[in-house]
């Protein structure tokens, strides 16, 4: 099956989308503009690799703008936008930030929430075994504040916690991911960082020190050193395609796409209703 407009055949080829950086308000606008054209079935499934002009951090939609420190932000000119997904806050700066948006009332990810994360965490895990790191993929939710630091509390930190799904590597965290869903589709978005800025992080998250911090969470460099950005999209691309049994095509967002993210960026993702709505 064939969607009209695109050619893209259905069951075969998906959308691969190359972005590179964008202002944290545009990057959540685009995506949720393809998750909105992929339920439409104006495109197919989509894999959106892309970074940040400066750094940022983004919020979980359902997270109070209150767990981080929003005036160190505003000081330090760190925009801090919401999400479309859920999850904990992310401060995003030399990473590779992914999306994936499908539809969800037929096919491979009709399953629900656990199965699709754990199919997608599948493909992730394997392109970071492709770069030489043996990954760890969790089966339930794991604080590991809880045996570092004593009694269990909630890190408003994405990075202090593994989930289902999410991906350690000697129980540090190497990439989280949030997925937001609808009855028709759903859209994921992950952070895989490759260097982390440990002593902003403690700052914005008014979380543990730096040192405790490199306990929980770490960037790809310090696994492999002498690891490419595009040989890690080489390996996400590669992983997708295997996993899935599919190929993508190297596309750009469409014309209508590129309109409703400007929309969405203009009158939800840069207004102070928004980002700070809780």
């Amino acid at each position: 099956m064939t969607i009209i407009g695109t050619g893209f055949p259905m069951n075969t080829t998906w959308r691969y989308l190359d972005d590179g950086v964008n202002s944290a308000s545009y990057n959540m606008a685009l995506d949720e503009a393809l998750a909105i054209a992929v339920r439409k079935e104006l495109a197919p499934p989509t894999l959106r690799l892309y970074g940040w002009d400066r750094p940022s951090v983004t919020i979980g939609y359902f997270q109070r703008s209150s767990d981080i420190d929003v005036a160190y932000c505003a000081r330090r000119d760190i925009p801090v936008v919401r999400r479309p997904s859920g999850g904990r806050a992310v401060l995003h700066g030399e990473e590779l930030t992914y999306s994936f948006s499908a539809k969800t009332d037929a096919g491979v990810f009709s399953s629900g929430l656990l199965d699709s994360y754990a199919k997608i965490s599948k493909a992730l895990g394997l392109a970071f075994t492709r770069i030489g790191i043996v990954p760890e993929t969790k089966r339930r939710r794991q604080l590991p504040a809880e045996s570092k630091t004593g009694p269990r509390s909630r890190n408003p930190l994405c990075f202090h916690s593994a989930s289902y799904g999410e991906i350690s590597f000697q129980e540090r965290k190497i990439i989280g991911s949030a997925q937001k869903r609808w009855r028709d589709g759903l859209l994921q978005q992950g952070s895989i960082p490759s260097i982390i800025a440990y002593d902003e992080v403690s700052m914005i998250f008014r979380c543990a020190d730096p040192k405790s911090l490199r306990e929980t969470m770490c960037g790809l460099r310090e696994i492999v050193p002498s690891l490419t950005m595009d040989g890690l999209k080489s390996a996400l691309r590669s992983a997708f395609e295997e996993v899935f049994d599919i190929q993508f095509k190297s596309a750009r967002p469409s014309a209508e796409e590129t309109r409703l993210a400007e929309e969405l960026e203009a009158q939800k993702y840069s207004t102070h209703q928004w980002n700070f709505q809780r």
